[in-house]
């Protein structure tokens, strides 16, 4: 499933080298974070309305 989907590396994980510690978003119908240096390990899956509401909090801080 994960890996089928376009993956987008975060722009503030250390400025995109491949050794710095990033976090990477696939969004399609719902919204999969992964570490981009395990791409083929775990994701953490937020449905659409879930995804919105940790960007609205995390844009109130």
């Amino acid at each position: 499933m994960a890996q089928e989907r376009t993956w987008r590396k975060s722009s503030y994980s250390g400025g995109g080298s491949e050794s710095s510690a990033c976090v990477e978003v696939s969004l399609d119908h719902n919204a999969l974070v992964r570490d981009s240096k395990n791409a083929s390990g775990d994701v953490l899956a937020f449905s659409s309305p879930a995804w919105q509401s940790l960007l609205r909090s995390l844009g109130s801080r």
